[in-house]
């Protein structure tokens, strides 16, 4: 297992080789600027392994991503962490590929099938962004409403304040 430098991008030529398979790690501060990035208050780990494998005339990137994220919990409005995983299994096409799906025509019709895999990526050169995809996945693991584990949601309305008509009757209720 190649350890690489956070970012690195991998030359689909570099595939011919064979399988690449990478363990990320970003530093403490590279961890800062995602946790920025997403919009968290920090991403104390984030460990990432990902198999780059030849596919047609592009490349199959499948992994697996343990962290821990914390958040602002939605509830106490206290931060807190928790841990944070997921896998991926995408394929990319260089430019041009012959085995690239055709778009859809501007006004034409577009079929939907909702359990067919993913179209592969089309890739904007000869290299894959590995880190991307780590991080593509990382966002959508993460929870958009997160709630600190035992957290309630305790809300009692305020006391209805009298209305200053209600003031008067009961004065002159005492009135009489």
């Amino acid at each position: 297992m190649t350890d690489l430098p956070w970012g690195r991008p991998v030359a689909l030529r570099e595939l011919a080789r064979g399988p690449l398979r990478l363990r990320l790690e970003p530093d403490a501060a590279t961890r800062a600027s995602i946790a920025r990035e997403l919009r968290l208050e920090s991403l104390p780990a984030l460990v990432a392994e990902v198999e780059v494998r030849p596919w047609l005339d592009g490349a199959e990137i499948a992994g697996r991503f343990d962290g821990r994220v914390e958040q602002i919990c939605g509830v106490s409005l206290e931060p807190f962490e928790q841990p944070i995983s997921g896998t991926f299994d995408v394929k990319a096409l260089p430019p041009g590929s012959p085995n690239a799906v055709e778009e859809a025509e501007p006004g034409g019709e577009l079929t939907l099938d909702l359990d067919a895999p993913d179209p592969p990526d089309r890739l904007e050169g000869e290299e894959l962004d590995v880190t991307g995809y780590v991080l593509e996945h990382l966002a959508l693991e993460i929870d958009p409403f997160p709630r600190k584990p035992g957290a309630t949601f305790d809300y009692s309305p305020p006391p209805d304040e009298e209305s200053p008509f209600a003031v008067l009757k009961q004065l002159k209720n005492k009135e009489d």
